[in-house]
């Protein structure tokens, strides 16, 4: 695995063009990045952080201000941070069952780390492809403390709601007597679609995760915005959790870059991804099976499903860089249907300066290559 990873970097870095990942960049590089920060800017002058305090503790405020909260908790991971925040809301609302979708990160991607670490049990509100509905959350047949929304739904695509749907759930759910929080690891990327600003779309919420690596480019980490006293109930359970590290302050030191530098690019980020999604939806047309979703996009990212065996897929597009200069897509996986596969396409800021036109001339030199191989 090693090999292939560091095959593929290799191949990415002498790209001239890459579309849906940046080239891979060496410790060396990213250390390089952080000590060329404005020093003054970033405190760089300063002291290291010692559990918390320092760089760390500007960063929690600053997320807390962005978002319109009293304070923000970091977490050195977002699995983490979910468990608190969530075993929190219990302890308050005296109910250990969450609402959350199926498809959601602790559903799919934590190994029920919120169940079998935090002792919390979920309920489905639809298990359809896309956040529930108002009328899906009053129907739940059992009570609820927490409705957890994940904004957006990575594995459905990226799916965001409209703010009216979205409004709807909340207040459902405010019916229901039961607390909101935002799984919004993604949220940073969501104001263009909604047409709201961060304060607003977060202001929603009872408590909002949003990580740093996610949209921002960081090298890890999260936090939880919320009330003052939740921060502090969630500092707490942060410390019995064992992420109360001695020191941080290169994970709080790239999350600060991340918002000085990716965040106000974001919505152009998503203003790209129409047409490029656009561009790979007509060059893929004449392929049975092949699909954009969602189609137009909700964020910078979005699924792109094609007919052929994940390994083949990665191998034409190695050859297709390789041969050409010219990167597409990162990592393929297979679904439960045989022979068909996704990527996740991401948008940024090496995508800016792909136009439509070089986006399906490189898809239909992808699909050349599908076709002489005879591992399809």
């Amino acid at each position: 695995m090693d090999e292939e990873r560091e095959k593929r970097a290799a191949v990415l870095r002498g790209c001239t063009r890459v579309l849906s990942q940046q080239p891979t960049r060496t410790m060396r590089e990213r250390l390089a990045e952080l000590a060329a920060a404005d020093g003054q800017a970033y405190g760089l002058d300063g002291l290291p952080d010692v559990y918390g305090d320092g760089p760390v503790a500007r960063l929690e405020q600053r997320v807390a201000d962005l978002l319109g909260f009293e304070d923000a908790v970091f977490f050195p991971t977002g699995t983490m941070a979910q468990q608190v925040v969530l075993r929190c809301w219990a302890e308050r609302t005296g109910s250990r069952t969450v609402a959350m979708h199926p498809l959601s990160h602790p559903e799919v991607h934590e190994r029920h780390a919120y169940a079998d670490l935090t002792g919390l049990r979920s309920v489905w509100p639809t298990s359809a492809p896309r956040l529930p509905t108002a009328a899906e959350v009053q129907a739940l047949g059992e009570p609820f403390g927490t409705l957890m929304l994940e904004l957006p739904l990575r594995d459905a695509g990226f799916a965001l709601p409209t703010w009216d749907e979205l409004c709807g759930a909340v207040d459902a759910a405010r019916e229901r007597e039961a607390v909101v929080h935002f799984d919004g690891a993604r949220l940073w990327e969501t104001p263009a679609h909604f047409g709201r600003s961060l304060p607003e779309i977060a202001g929603l919420a009872d408590s909002v995760y949003v990580s740093f690596y996610k949209s921002l480019g960081g090298f890890s980490g999260a936090a939880v915005a919320c009330s003052a006293d939740l921060a502090g109930q969630c500092r707490a359970w942060r410390h019995r959790y064992g992420g109360q590290l001695y020191q941080q302050w290169p994970t709080a030191l790239a999350a600060q870059l991340g918002l000085d530098r990716e965040l106000p690019r974001l919505p152009e980020y998503v203003a790209h991804a129409k047409p490029v999604a656009a561009a790979l939806a007509g060059a893929f047309a004449g392929v049975p099976g092949a699909r954009v979703h969602p189609e137009p996009p909700h964020t910078h990212q979005f699924q792109l499903w094609l007919p052929y065996p994940a390994d083949t897929l990665a191998q034409a597009g190695l050859r297709l860089a390789e041969e050409t200069g010219r990167a597409l897509f990162g990592g393929w996986r297979e679904s439960p249907l045989p022979g068909l596969s996704m990527t996740e396409v991401t948008v940024a800021s090496s995508a800016l300066e792909w136009t439509p036109a070089e986006v399906a001339d490189s898809a239909a030199a992808l699909l050349e290559r599908l076709s002489a191989d005879p591992g399809r």
